[in-house]
């Protein structure tokens, strides 16, 4: 009778923080997003490229009172989005884990696949919104491409980082008895 070998860092973590853990993850980059580059450095909005866009949208010029009332909407919307992702992937993470809560918390796995999901929202959302639809740039302007790309990238390092610190963490059992913060045993 054959035995087969299984790479333990193949099942790094229960199946169950992977959702939880990219929708927190989509929901908390969204929320770096707009909260730095829509608020503070207002660099754009949800609709301030749609003078020149791909798609038809009208354009709101951001410089008016009515085209940054009607861009702040779409902020807001944005934002409820990212809110919403964030509630649903805290209820999934509570519903899948029922007890060891603190020991999830501090894990590589959660974590990692945080900053992965991070990463994939920077990657869709910057394809989508900055490239093909054309609604918004980073920070408009003659190196507007520049930006855009330097957004993707960083969208590709959270997601390679987050998927390597994911890797790195130890499986665990929060339901078990006696795991320690690492996971291990005893």
């Amino acid at each position: 009778m054959a035995t087969t070998v299984r790479d333990s860092r193949a099942e790094t973590a229960p199946a169950g923080l992977q959702l939880p853990g990219i929708l927190l993850g989509v929901g908390l980059g969204g929320f770096v997003d707009g909260i730095l580059l829509h608020q503070l450095l207002q660099w754009h909005h949800m609709l301030t490229s749609t003078d020149h866009d791909h798609i038809g949208v009208k354009y709101y010029d951001p410089h008016s009172v009515s085209g940054l009332r009607m861009n702040t909407v779409w902020d807001g919307v944005f934002h409820t989005v990212c809110w919403l992702a964030v509630l649903t992937g805290l209820a999934v993470l509570y519903a899948r884990v029922t007890t060891g809560r603190r020991r999830v918390w501090a894990s590589r796995v959660l974590w990692g696949w945080i900053l992965a999901g991070w990463g994939l929202f920077n990657l869709v959302e910057g394809v989508l919104d900055h490239h093909v639809l054309g609604i918004h740039h980073v920070h408009g302007g003659p190196y507007q491409v520049w930006w855009d790309l330097g957004f993707l990238a960083l969208g590709a390092l959270l997601l390679a980082g987050g998927l390597l610190l994911q890797r790195s963490g130890r499986a665990f059992d929060p339901a078990a008895p006696g795991t320690g913060r690492d996971g291990r045993t005893g």
